[in-house]
């Protein structure tokens, strides 16, 4: 799976494995078509570069840093830290790499300032630096170590970059699945550069990567399991709770940050049902429909290079390690509240993906594993870069609620004759059950009906009126009938999936 418990993942699947991969092949099928007919694909508009790690290493890849000097720093869960030379070139090559630190403790999480190099690794963020300029850190010292491990395989800690305040926010996975033996197991904590540990958010299970959107508001990935039917994209904060109560019992030594112990979500209720009743619950702002977009989502990258990658500006990425593949999501505030939709972006990577970086001149960074749990990808290890040809897919660019529907939004204007027929669109709704077992089935599943649909003048946005709309749900729509104006294509991905929490008043 992802940095999981393998038990469970076992058993879910072998359950689940071929269903799983019919429904993901059917949703991603490249129905696009050009105008002589040859399908479209993603390597159309998304590159995969392969770089060749050097021989007997196995640079299990999980997060990212651009160094001054233009080296790219690539953490290894083997404890090891890597420099790449001239990472944006067009030289993969095995002479590239040179390592830089070893020894450390499952690092997952890097970021640069004033000279030294941050790692988050299991017990602690320290900082590391080369004193004498021969390549190889020879200095290291702790930052913070505000929490605690016990030795279970599961305490992974995944680490941000530096926030507008300066701090990296550290989200702890609980031990095993469903319990907190140590300080702060099940908890995001903020670390500061003077050597501080804030508590912040509680409700924490087992994180698989964690990053910024481009205001600077801080998301983490959950993964499936007790209290997360699925898994999700949430919104972290400080003094919320976010789902699994099993860290509740830290709120004593938090008291002076947090406040008082959140009321115990219900057993076997849904999420915002117990939203509306706890104050400081903060439902999933996207879950990741399970064995459809994913069974293990990861790391997270923000586009922030103001249109290098490609039309997807300001948008969030996210890793999937089982699938090996990234997804996009597009996230608005509804009622004070982040939620939004997930859409296929690309699949074909060569393992489970962990690590996304993204770069200011539109190239992403991928790494991964697949050591313990397993993948599509077959490698073992890989280092791989997204490098955006320059073509415009056509795409849902953005799935917005509306008080009465859905407003998409188009890379391409949209043939208008196609986008304003109904029978274009079909939508299906489901939730998950918010209990302390492992996963959720979907359940409570309704078809709303698409009542209309109403092209703008520029052809880019499509007004759905859709009678059915159920809070609480995911929204799943296949605009499989949508044509471009040019060139009539399909959508490259047809599939869309919105997690509406709040409703538009």
């Amino acid at each position: 799976m992802r940095i999981n418990d393998l038990k469970c993942y076992l058993a879910f699947a072998a359950a689940s494995a071929l269903g799983a991969t019919v429904a993901f092949v059917s949703q991603t099928t490249m129905a696009q078509e050009s105008a002589q007919g040859k399908p479209a694909k993603e390597s159309d508009y998304y590159a995969i570069r392969s770089y060749e790690v050097p021989p007997g290493v196995e640079l299990e890849a999980t997060s990212f840093q651009r160094m001054p000097d233009g080296k790219l720093a690539v953490a290894s869960r083997r404890g090891e830290i890597w420099m790449i030379d001239d990472p944006l070139g067009d030289d993969f090559s095995a002479k590239k790499f040179t390592r830089f630190a070893h020894g450390l403790h499952e690092p997952i999480g890097m970021d640069y300032r004033d000279g030294w190099l941050y790692v988050t690794q299991r017990p602690d963020v320290s900082r590391l630096k080369d004193t004498d300029g021969d390549g190889q850190a020879d200095e290291f010292e702790v930052v913070a170590d505000g929490w605690q491990i016990t030795g279970d395989y599961h305490e992974y800690a995944f680490g941000s970059k530096f926030d507008k305040e300066g701090n990296i926010w550290v989200v702890l996975c609980l031990t095993g699945s469903f319990g907190s033996d140590a300080l702060y197991r099940g908890w995001a904590v903020r670390a500061t550069t003077d050597g501080k540990t804030l508590p912040t958010t509680s409700g924490i299970r087992s994180p698989g990567g964690i990053g910024m959107n481009a205001l600077g508001d801080v998301f983490y990935t959950d993964n499936q399991g007790p209290w997360n039917g699925t898994c999700a994209l949430k919104h972290l904060s400080p003094k919320k709770f976010v789902g699994h109560p099993g860290g509740f019992k830290w709120y004593e030594q938090a008291q002076q940050y947090m406040g008082k112990k959140p009321q115990e979500p219900k057993d076997g209720s849904r999420f915002v049902v117990e939203a509306d009743k706890i104050p400081e619950y903060e439902p999933p702002a996207v879950l990741f429909p399970y064995g459809k977009m994913g069974q293990s989502a990861a790391g997270i990258a923000c586009d922030t290079t103001g249109g290098k990658f490609g039309p997807f500006s300001n948008q969030v990425f996210v890793g999937d390690q089982t699938f090996s593949t990234v997804m996009r999501c597009y996230m608005e505030k509804v009622q004070g509240h982040y939620q939004g939709a997930c859409f296929p972006f690309r699949e074909g990577l060569d393992c489970g993906v962990v690590g996304l970086e993204m770069q200011p001149n539109g190239m992403m960074f991928v790494g991964g594993t697949n050591r313990g749990w397993g993948s599509r990808g077959s490698k073992s290890f890989c280092v791989q870069r997204l490098d955006w040809t320059g073509k415009v897919p056509f795409e849902i660019l953005e799935m917005r609620a509306r008080k009465q529907g859905f407003e998409l939004v188009f890379t391409k204007p949209v043939d208008k004759k196609s986008a304003e027929d109904v029978g274009s669109y079909e939508m299906k709704t489901f939730t998950y059950i918010y209990q302390g077992a492992y996963g959720s089935p979907e359940v409570d599943a309704t078809t709303p009906t698409v009542r209309s649909a109403k092209v703008s003048e520029d052809g880019l946005r499509v007004e759905l009126a859709i009678d059915g709309l159920q809070r609480g749900h995911v929204h799943h729509l296949i605009s499989k009938g949508v044509r471009s104006a040019e060139g009539n294509a399909a959508l490259l991905h047809s599939d869309a999936y919105y997690t509406l929490n709040y409703l538009v008043p």
